[in-house]
């Protein structure tokens, strides 16, 4: 069932009416679903039952510190690429043997601050890296836990720009190369090897690339088992999509279970690291019109969020659902709904069939993932407010920023 359900033909999230959520905390707005983040993480714990298996959430997905501490209190762990995202999961009551840290440019400070906390694992993508985390862990007198971070040369089959595990993409160390660098990780003082990951990209929808991914993987294991090299873990990344428009996004089931029965018999921790599967769907933008401008070849409808809040459209050109609040009777035409960001590029939708009229709310649906963690202050616009929905409940979980606030750091010439 759908968090987000209409009720007397106002849509609601949970028990909670958007005009409800308008009213009390303004818009543009951010509105997330506590069940459904929940039931998300759920549905990959089930699959993993009687299995040695760690869920972290890819944090970058998402990042705001109640949603966070949902996936803590259920037991995740986290996927982290900066100290930043670092002490916000120890803020929301992460477990630092459960935080896996990715991404390919580590700088020396962060390594330092992962090493002294103790995370569980830091997955390296270059030789460079290694060298540099096993220099600075001998500073520290401490081991580093590692793994490489595997590019298998897979085509996942989505947009280029969250393609990750093609040749041509900067992620991870070349499958070729894999082998040899192990050996030498292996001869790193301050290193301890402890398992093997790779991540192909995001909102995959199909599993075919992720088994071939998969299969290149285990053939490195099984070389470097004879190579004298054990490794602890696997991790397979995420990077399972969801329904956006049309898409047919296959089941948690039907995703993991040809993974898990390749991996049945041997004896290796499986991490998962997934982002958007959690969130995307259990959150959404919730905007007002403030204008309608008919044309003659176009008709706008502007609105009060803009690509500042949800870059996706302008980025990557994705689509949302986007539907009334409140339906109005009427005839419907096709509007480009679009914000007041100076930028041609500002639209969140092309050609939806509405009836409007200025001062309706709006809802961008499946706007969870990667929407306010991707927001920016262009045009000095404050970054909007985050609400989590909680039953009947509606908690404000980050408040509006202000205006004074976006140039607090800033001064005049003496």
């Amino acid at each position: 069932m759908s968090p987000f359900a209409r009720q007397n033909g106002v849509l609601h999230a949970e028990s909670v009416s958007l005009i409800d959520i308008a009213s009390h905390f303004g818009t543009p707005c951010w509105v997330y679903s506590r069940h459904a983040l929940e039931t998300a993480f759920d549905e990959f714990q089930q699959e993993l039952i009687g299995l040695d298996s760690l869920i972290c959430y890819a944090v970058k997905a998402n990042s705001n510190l109640a949603v966070l501490d949902i996936f803590a209190r259920r037991g995740a762990g986290f996927d982290i690429v900066s100290a930043g995202e670092l002490k916000r999961v120890l803020a929301a009551g992460a477990n630092p043997r459960k935080i896996v840290f990715s991404g390919v440019g580590k700088t020396a400070a962060e390594m330092e601050l992962a090493l002294g906390i103790g995370i569980l694992c830091f997955n390296v993508e270059s030789a460079a890296e290694l060298e540099r985390l096993d220099a600075v862990a001998g500073r520290a007198g401490k081991k580093a836990p590692i793994s490489l971070r595997v590019n298998p040369d897979v085509d996942a089959k989505t947009h280029p720009y969250i393609s990750t595990g093609l040749k041509e993409n900067k992620f991870g160390v070349a499958c070729a190369d894999a082998r040899a660098l192990y050996r030498h990780a292996a001869t790193l003082a301050n290193l301890e090897i402890t398992g093997i990951d790779c991540h192909i990209g995001s909102q995959l929808l199909h599993p075919a690339p992720f088994d071939e991914a998969l299969d290149k993987l285990l053939l490195l294991i099984d070389q470097l088992t004879a190579d004298g090299i054990v490794l602890h873990h696997i991790d397979l990344g995420g990077g399972l999509g969801i329904r956006y428009r049309d898409e047919e996004a296959p089941t948690v089931k039907a995703y993991l279970q040809p993974m898990l029965e390749k991996l049945k018999e041997r004896q290796l921790q499986v991490l998962l690291e997934p982002g958007r599967r959690l969130v995307g769907n259990a959150g959404l933008l919730l905007t007002r019109v403030e204008y309608l401008k008919p044309g003659e070849i176009r008709n706008f409808a502007i609105v009060d969020a803009a690509m500042n809040d949800l870059a996706r459209p302008a980025l990557y050109g994705s689509w949302h659902d986007i539907v009334p609040v409140a339906p109005r009777s009427g005839i419907a035409s096709l509007w480009d709904i679009v914000g007041p960001v100076c930028e041609s590029g500002d639209f969140l939708g092309h050609g939806r069939p509405l009836a409007l009229a200025a001062g309706d709310l709006l809802a961008i649906l499946s706007a969870g993932a990667y929407g306010m963690v991707m927001s920016s202050n262009y045009n000095t616009r404050p970054r909007a407010a985050e609400v989590m929905v909680d039953g009947a409940a509606a908690n404000l979980v980050r408040r509006r920023e202000t205006v004074e606030e976006l140039y607090a750091l800033e001064q005049r010439l003496p």
